[in-house]
């Protein structure tokens, strides 16, 4: 038998009883065929709504997906639902809405012509003033930090699936479709980071295949596979899902992308493959999330509709959300009934993010004054807030690669909007980052902070992140998190 990381390096998966085969030319050369299928990337639920999910699974041949849902896991009285085939044409992944079975909490259980089935489990929002906790992130194997086995692999997944929570929102960055793999690392103490490594994660992903590839790398980790097994999640995407700071229109002049220079082809690619990889249905990334009555969360796509970075310096107004996201957003806030509205995006609105020397890639643009650039369209959401009398808004966000509370008062800077916090949390398996200068347009302010000193700074040092949100009686607490799960700071919020 070969070992574990010569069985993953062919794109074989250990677990549910034996081994799990990958198909060949997304996960690996190695094909291993029995006399039925198997389920080789493991399942994940999202999308979770009053009274049903979204289940995913993905199989190493064509075969009808099957999923058994039940209030225990016994599964005694399960019911039984016939699936999608899953075929090449989604790379043998498939997804089917389910029904919650009676209670809090569905087991659900999928299978595939006789495949070793795969269970997974996923909690409905609260009818009443149940308490709800749930986690974020962002940023996973960035900046050539894979999947170390000798090292634990993605840790901090194991931290977050010990909180039990109800459900991941992943703030982008899922994959780092821009950012290929070598097999070993040299780290500061002379020790040596030594990846997992896979064809599609040598290079930087054109072809569907290769942005394919960038997900099912991910899943290869059994801390990553069995979180989302146990937690749904609904998932953003940012920069890193297509290359690094892209906008549309944007023709790259990098060397490394041989094969197609044209960013709108290659995000078209990678929005296949990401709908294909991860528990998410619709056109579109941004969407409400109706969460009981404590909780209404806003997941915003800030990558899809937003003007060239060169603008973004230069310009009076330049989008990030554009015309129709805006609305959405204002009029969503203000016909919620929630107790607390939550604002997921996948960039911060007050940290400078540059993008080389004449470009912003964030909303701030590092300078003082009259909102400008993309801070313009940002102004405009937190005046409407106030105009329409949205109260208890929180923003949570990553990207930055670091963690940190900043406490918004618009009004201090001349902007005619509430105060507000942003929570910030990353990366959950990247390097890290030192904290980046604050923009004063919105009035914000550094309450805590927890970064590295020096840029890139791997996962083996610590500095991953993730942070968690607990509603209950109607107050907010939020704990900003490291990867053994430790709080390293928190503050609890009164609705007003």
């Amino acid at each position: 038998m070969p070992n574990r990381r010569d069985v993953l390096r062919a794109g074989v998966l250990l677990g549910g009883g034996g081994l799990l085969a990958a198909c060949a030319g997304t996960t690996g050369p190695g094909l291993v065929r029995g006399d039925r299928p198997v389920l080789t990337h493991g399942v994940q639920a999202g999308e979770v709504t009053a009274d049903s999910a979204l289940v995913w699974t993905r199989a190493d041949r064509p075969a009808r997906m099957v999923v058994e849902v039940a209030s225990d896991p016994s599964f005694a009285g399960a019911r039984r639902l016939e699936g999608p085939m899953l075929t090449p044409d989604t790379d043998l992944t498939g997804r089917l809405r389910v029904p919650a079975a009676p209670g809090r909490t569905t087991f659900y259980r999928v299978g595939a012509d006789g495949a070793e089935p795969v269970v997974g489990t996923f909690r409905r929002p609260p009818t009443g003033a149940e308490d709800v906790r749930f986690v974020w992130t962002g940023d996973v194997v960035g900046q050539g930090w894979g999947i170390d086995e000798s090292r634990g692999g993605m840790a901090l997944y194991a931290a977050m699936k010990a909180r039990d929570p109800d459900f991941l929102l992943h703030s982008g960055d899922t994959v780092y479709a821009d950012g290929p793999l070598s097999e070993t690392e040299n780290l500061p103490d002379g020790s040596v980071w030594r990846n997992v490594l896979t064809p599609e994660k040598a290079k930087v992903a054109e072809t569907l295949t290769e942005f394919r590839g960038q997900w099912a790398y991910n899943l290869l980790d059994t801390h990553y596979r069995a979180f989302q097994a146990a937690v749904p999640t609904y998932a953003s995407w940012d920069d890193h899902e297509v290359t690094n700071n892209w906008y549309p229109g944007e023709v790259l002049t990098d060397a490394k992308y041989a094969q197609e220079k044209r960013v709108d082809v290659l995000a078209a690619r990678a929005a296949q493959a990401f709908r294909e990889w991860m528990p998410i249905e619709g056109g579109r990334i941004h969407r409400r999330i109706p969460y009981g009555p404590q909780l209404d969360v806003f997941v915003l796509d800030m990558r899809t509709n937003r003007g060239s970075n060169p603008d973004a310096l230069a310009a009076p107004s330049t989008p990030i959300l554009g015309e129709e996201q805006v609305a959405w957003l204002l009029d969503g806030l203000a016909s919620s009934r929630a107790t607390w509205k939550v604002v997921a995006a996948d960039m911060p609105l007050g940290i400078v993010v540059k993008d080389g020397d004449t470009g912003i890639e964030a909303v701030a643009n590092n300078a003082p004054g009259a909102p400008a650039g993309r801070e313009a369209e940002i102004a405009r959401v937190l005046t409407g807030i106030r105009e329409r009398g949205v109260r208890n808004t929180v923003w949570l966000t990553a990207d930055v690669h670091y963690t940190a509370a900043n406490r918004y008062t618009p009004e201090r800077a001349g902007v005619a909007a509430d105060p507000f916090w942003e929570f910030v949390s990353g990366p959950a398996h990247a390097g890290a980052f030192p904290a980046s200068p604050l923009d004063p347009t919105f009035g914000p302010e550094q309450v805590f902070v927890h970064a590295p000193t020096r840029a890139d700074v791997s996962p083996a040092e610590g500095f991953q992140h993730f942070g968690e949100v607990s509603i209950s009686g109607g107050r907010m607490r939020v704990d900003l998190r490291d990867a053994t799960g430790a709080s390293l700071w928190s503050t609890e919020l009164t609705p007003a």
